[in-house]
């Protein structure tokens, strides 16, 4: 910890206390200055798709989002990380970003001024704190859009106002416990990144086989070597429709109706499927989307594949068929509602390896599944916990007391 740190403040980080804030200032003052008194706000230069696509490069170009709009081969920021995104369907939002890249005229700087008693890094943490305030300030007649004029009197705490040095090692505290939490969280990020593209690497490797005679798909090219049969899902399955029902007609209870996407629409007290079922969603925007379900559900606006268990486990067929989610999304028909056919699926070749090869295969990719893509274990939910604890945390340290307000009787 700082020089400011104790045992005490240290017990509050984990979990044993709550006055984390009351402990830094140790009874300073705290001042509140509009955000256009310690920085400068402007906005980015011009820049659209066309201009990106005909001059790639390495630079990323942050515009009306957190995320890159592409990347180009210029740079007109360096060292300048923060910015609010001015118009469109992300504004208000904070963007960092450090280094060097192309700033869009939709991304406002927000440059300390020198002098001015104020970390970038808690400046940062600040404005993520103050969304809400931030949302305020925005219009939303029409195209939504935040005015530089109104940014400019949003209030900011300085701590310790009379005093810079103390001042600013209560920021520096202040970010280096933040900063604990979203490190970790960018490390499990990371780590999950890795693990998908790995899940994906061996996903390709163990799902591809030699084609049958006279078929070749786009990125099927590299082909395994490995022999197996292949037959059109008619040959191995059977088809079953979902059956037609509104929330109306539910029942209570805790079955998930499954539909037309990944999550369940609503729930009922009776199912029409037991047990490995594969669902394909029949229509609307997540026409063709693949689901595996191994429990009581009642499904509607989708159709389930059944596999002779003799020659298919249901869930080598499920790899098989998300492994190629983007093609059967391809296959989606109709100008108005998309939607996809059970015929369609049933002149649908796959690889039938022998039963042993295939529980093999779903014991590897159920391994990654479970640690990539799991709700309530593995990294996702770890990442989600470790966002929660930050902002538990922020919201304790960032919580200053704001100057009375005087009644005038």
């Amino acid at each position: 910890m700082s020089e400011l740190g104790n045992k005490e403040l240290q017990m509050d980080i984990n979990g044993h206390g709550c006055d984390f804030l009351g402990k830094l200032l140790d009874g300073a003052e705290v001042e509140w200055l509009p955000l256009g008194e310690l920085t400068k706000i402007k906005s980015g230069q011009a820049v659209n798709k066309t201009m990106i696509a005909e001059n790639p490069g390495d630079y990323p170009v942050i515009n009306s989002g957190r995320e890159p709009l592409g990347y180009i081969d210029q740079w007109n920021t360096e060292n300048d990380p923060i910015g609010i995104t001015s118009r469109g369907a992300g504004v208000g939002s904070i963007t960092w970003r450090e280094g060097r890249y192309y700033r869009g005229n939709l991304n406002y700087s927000v440059s300390i001024e020198d002098g001015a008693n104020l970390r970038t890094k808690f400046l940062l943490h600040l404005l993520l704190y103050m969304q809400r305030e931030i949302q305020a300030l925005c219009t939303y007649d029409g195209i939504p859009a935040l005015n530089a004029s109104n940014l400019k009197q949003l209030p900011i705490p300085i701590p310790c106002p009379e005093n810079p040095e103390k001042s600013l090692a209560i920021q520096a505290e202040i970010v280096r416990i933040l900063d604990t939490f979203t490190e970790l969280t960018a490390e499990l990020t990371a780590e999950l990144t890795a693990r998908k593209k790995q899940y994906n690497h061996y996903r390709d490797q163990l799902l591809t086989f030699d084609l049958p005679a006279g078929r070749q798909e786009d990125g099927d090219a590299c082909l395994s070597g490995r022999l197996v049969e292949w037959k059109t899902l008619g040959e191995v399955a059977k088809f079953r429709r979902g059956t037609a029902i509104t929330k109306k007609q539910t029942t209570s209870g805790d079955i998930p109706v499954v539909a037309n996407g990944p999550q369940p629409t609503y729930f009922h007290g009776e199912s029409n499927r037991e047990g490995e079922t594969v669902v394909i969603a029949r229509s609307g925007a997540y026409a063709g989307y693949i689901s595996f379900w191994n429990q009581p559900i009642f499904l509607t606006d989708a159709f389930s594949i059944h596999p002779d268990g003799l020659i298919l486990k249901p869930k080598f067929l499920y790899h098989v068929l998300q492994n190629k989610q983007t093609h059967i999304h391809g296959m989606k028909k109709g100008a108005g509602v998309p939607h996809v056919r059970v015929k369609d699926f049933e002149s649908y070749d796959v690889p039938v390896p022998p039963l042993a090869e295939q529980a093999r295969i779903v014991a590897i990719l159920d391994k990654f599944d479970t640690l990539t893509h799991s709700i309530s274990e593995g990294l996702p939910r770890e990442i989600e916990l470790r966002q929660k604890q930050y902002e538990y945390y922020r919201d304790l340290l960032l919580n200053f007391p704001k100057p009375e307000t005087k009644v005038v009787v």
